[in-house]
């Protein structure tokens, strides 16, 4: 492929991914951040954890961005009498052959909804692991490769609702992004309430008009294209004194591992790419630091009992290094 045809496969992917954003904000008002936390799971082959109290359209936008992309998706829910072989599928004996045959599950699939996973205990959690990770399930000692591309975008309630079970830090680590969705403004809420008026169905994603803009051949051309991103000396060194300032910290028992940076820097070189630029910039590190490096940081138990949250500690961390030139 000639550097000419290469740049127009980037553009044309870049602009279809941008029209994703159009075709869910038919179904989904508002939650623009976690919109664009999914594009850069997918394009960075990561996965993503959304959380937010009951009824703030989690499982809504996942529907409605699988919709917009053209990719195959299932959906699970969670719940505490789950087992692992209902994700992963399992061996099922067949009486006219007198042998066991694997019965694919859920996760074999392009984008799987693991609707509250925390609702289910951490056995069933763990079954996730091998898939996110390597993307392939083991069962019986035989690998069986997933689906490309394949995303988990995982939805939980807070961990402080009742039926929870806080996911260990193993688990979080695998997740690319955590992305919060806030309660609506009262704009966007007004704008809910008058769509339901109107007639709209969240059931019914092709009656509100969602349509498939972008395809798998999109998320792959994107994909290359973030991997062409340039990261300077100077950005890596500002990611790298980032995340060892969280390991500085005295309200953490946890900071950013050496995965967490180099997590930081793949979703950076996304947010570069999606905004149109084939560098990293420090300013695209601190819009992605949140979401990537949160969820991997653990506070001391004193701290908490003070009221030190992970954002801002993870705030003060920022504020705390030199921005490079």
């Amino acid at each position: 492929m000639t550097e000419t045809s290469t740049v127009a496969s980037s553009t044309r992917a870049r602009e279809a991914l941008m029209a994703v954003r159009h075709e869910v904000a038919k179904a989904v008002v508002g939650q623009e951040a976690a919109v664009s936390g999914v594009i850069i799971a997918l394009l960075a082959r990561g996965h993503i954890l959304l959380e937010g109290v009951p009824g703030v359209a989690k499982t809504l936008l996942v529907r409605s961005l699988a919709a917009a992309l053209d990719v195959q998706t299932k959906r699970v829910q969670f719940t505490p009498d789950l087992m692992p072989g209902d994700i992963t599928g399992s061996l099922v004996y067949d009486a006219h052959s007198a042998e066991f045959s694997f019965r694919e599950g859920p996760v074999f699939t392009n984008l799987l909804l693991a609707d509250e996973i925390n609702r289910t205990p951490p056995k069933t959690q763990a079954s996730l692991l091998e898939a996110m990770e390597e993307r392939q399930v083991s069962v019986d000692g035989l690998p069986r490769p997933l689906p490309s591309p394949f995303l988990v975008a995982a939805t939980q309630n807070p961990v402080e609702y009742e039926g929870t079970y806080p996911l260990p830090e193993a688990q979080l680590d695998r997740f690319l992004l955590k992305v919060q969705l806030p309660l609506p403004p009262r704009e966007d809420e007004v704008t809910v309430l008058t769509r339901h008026a109107e007639g709209f169905d969240p059931r019914d994603l092709a009656g509100a008009g969602v349509q498939a803009v972008a395809g798998p051949q999109d998320l792959a051309a994107g994909a290359e294209a973030v991997r062409q991103v340039t990261v300077s000396p100077e950005v890596a060194g500002y990611i790298v004194d980032i995340a060892r300032a969280t390991r500085q910290s005295p309200s953490l028992a946890l900071g950013v591992s050496p995965r967490g940076a180099t997590a930081l820097m793949t979703t950076s070189r996304a947010w570069a790419w999606l905004n149109g630029r084939d560098f990293v910039t420090p300013d695209d590190v601190k819009a992605l630091a949140q979401a990537t490096l949160a969820h991997r940081l653990q506070l001391r138990p004193e701290a908490e009992l003070e009221g030190v949250n992970v954002a801002s500690v993870l705030a003060s961390a920022l504020s705390a290094v030199p921005v490079p030139r």
